[in-house]
């Protein structure tokens, strides 16, 4: 891969926030007191390592280590947390309190599975499940 294109990739999946500036600290606080909780995924490509959350799929960043990618990963976290948070809107439960136990099934049509898998991806969902079960439960 060019470097050009590398860059443009990083520079569209990289965005960081001055997140100390723009929430209200009472806001952050607790933003980041609920993203501390999340989990957060790292997979590793073109010798960099990029982490999205489990919670927030759609949310990431990257690092030249994995502990660079975890912290820069967990502030953006912490950042949609907090604009949830600052937009009345509730941050998903952190996937270790919320035990997933129950299960359903569903028929679809070859065209509504691919549509479904193209929008999970295009979210960054791990799957479609995961991207149904956020979009559904979205408030």
């Amino acid at each position: 891969m060019s470097r050009e294109s590398k860059n443009f990739r990083k520079h569209k999946r990289t965005v960081r926030l001055p997140i100390d500036l723009p929430f209200a600290p009472d806001i952050l606080k607790r933003a980041r007191k609920i993203a501390a909780h999340y989990q957060i995924v790292i997979s590793f490509e073109d010798g960099e390592y990029y982490g999205r959350g489990v919670e927030l799929p759609g949310t990431g960043d990257d690092g030249k280590t994995p502990a660079e990618c975890v912290k820069n990963t967990r502030e953006a976290l912490v950042a949609t947390v907090a604009y949830l948070l600052e937009t009345g809107q509730t941050p998903p439960p952190a996937a270790a309190e919320g035990k997933r136990d129950q299960q359903i099934n569903i028929r679809l049509s070859s065209e509504e599975r691919l549509l479904l898998e193209t929008k999970a991806s295009q979210s960054g969902a791990s799957g479609i499940s995961e991207y149904i079960r956020a979009v559904a439960l979205a408030k």
